[in-house]
């Protein structure tokens, strides 16, 4: 499935007939038309497949385009024209629409793809042809040890990492487990939980890998039943964190649950129910009810573009990550440079405690591409909100400065 939106870059070639030393600029700055100030970018993203609900994500980063394009926000009336496709969620077609968009879209830039395995399986295509990846969605140690990478997310080893840290020392666990989605999601998670647990000299009450499509989660509760945990921290979808709480239903396991901020959303709360209510959350963005200007703007144009999508923590997300590409693009445009895909890493490289979306302090530097750096944790309460309970701190220094993969 093809979605374009916006503009049309189809006026580059006729421009660069016009004026031959256009031509070579247009030549060595894919996706850049000078004449029309249009900056074209893709992602993929999953409408099919185990996830759609994610493509709230592309709504949200498309929105925060097209709010761009409408208030000038690159200035001097650059606009930004998006392109995405279906991926089914599957890091192979990944790799493939990221050709395409290359080859037939001749994009500047990969923004704000949907993925986690799947922005990490693009990487070797990406550093075969120069191509900046900004706010890929996602939380994998990879995405932040590669030049062309600028990951906003937290690597989800932080983020277990926080979440143990939180269900110690803040609930007085004594036995946690941990639930990880079976590809680079849940390993990244699964690294930060036992790099932690090994710093403060503890044992996990169980490490249990699932699969994303799974749907009946009752083996692995029996697990944790059979451990006597009495936290669960799960990393893994929405969907997965709604089955592995009925399934606990089921069968009588009572635990407290946490799980990583992108669940802490309406969409979960449309799967769990009840059942949600009481779980922790880790999250790296402003409450979404937040009156902070970067907020309301998300909350806004999505309910202007896509009314039907739920705002929530999971659009935030999506518009955040969006942010990012604007921020980086504005910048290059500020520093006069030549608009290549060369100095758009660059400027990245010189972000420092900025503002993007829902986000603050983020920073980017060489050979430090951790976006975000620090989290709070939000709480789903029983009227449906979701509520920060625990304000922002840094994340463990034992995995938040271990040498990445």
């Amino acid at each position: 499935m093809r979605r374009r939106t916006f503009l049309s870059s189809g006026t580059a070639a006729a421009a660069a007939v016009a004026l031959p030393g256009l031509a070579h600029a247009q030549q060595a700055a894919p996706g850049i038309d000078m004449a029309a100030k249009t900056v074209t970018v893709g992602a993929f993203t999953p409408i099919s497949g185990p996830v759609p609900f994610y493509a709230i994500l592309t709504h949200a980063a498309e929105s925060c385009f097209k709010w761009a394009n409408e208030t000038n926000a690159l200035g001097n009336g650059w606009k930004i024209n998006y392109v995405t496709y279906d991926d089914g969620y599957e890091p192979a077609r990944s790799v493939a629409v990221s050709r395409r968009l290359v080859e037939e879209n001749k994009i500047f830039a990969l923004a704000a793809p949907v993925g986690t395995a799947q922005s990490v399986a693009v990487i070797p295509y990406a550093k075969e042809v120069g191509l900046p990846m900004i706010g890929p969605i996602g939380g994998a140690s990879a995405l932040f040890a590669e030049k062309l990478v600028f990951p906003l997310l937290p690597d989800y080893g932080w983020s277990a990492a926080s979440n143990l840290d939180y269900a110690l020392k803040d609930l007085k666990a004594s036995r946690v487990a941990l639930l990880w989605q079976n590809d680079e999601l849940g390993r990244s998670a699964k690294r930060g939980f036992d790099l932690h647990l090994a710093t403060l000299k503890k044992e996990g009450a169980e490490s249990i890998p699932f699969e994303v499509r799974n749907t009946d989660f009752t083996p692995h509760v029996r697990r944790l039943a059979n451990a006597k945990a009495d936290v669960v921290i799960l990393f893994g979808s929405n969907a997965n964190l709604a089955a592995a709480q009925k399934s606990a239903e089921r069968i009588g396991y009572d635990a407290k649950w946490m799980a990583p901020f992108f669940t802490a959303d309406p969409t979960t709360r449309k799967l769990a129910g009840d059942l949600l209510n009481g779980t922790y959350f880790s999250s790296w963005l402003m409450p979404v009810t937040a009156e902070d200007p970067d907020v309301k703007a998300y909350r806004d144009n999505v309910a202007k573009y896509y009314p039907a999508d739920p705002v929530g923590v999971f659009g935030l997300n999506g518009w955040s990550n969006g942010a990012l590409f604007v921020a980086g693009f504005k910048a290059l445009l500020q520093s006069g440079k030549p608009l290549t895909r060369e100095n758009l890493v660059a400027v990245m490289e010189t972000m420092n405690n900025q503002t993007v979306g829902g986000a603050r302090n983020v920073s980017f530097k060489a050979g430090d591409h951790r976006g975000a750096r620090q989290e709070g944790i939000v709480q789903a309460m029983p009227d449906g909100s979701f509520k920060l309970i625990r304000e922002f701190k840094a994340y463990p220094s034992d995995v938040f400065d271990a040498k990445l993969a």
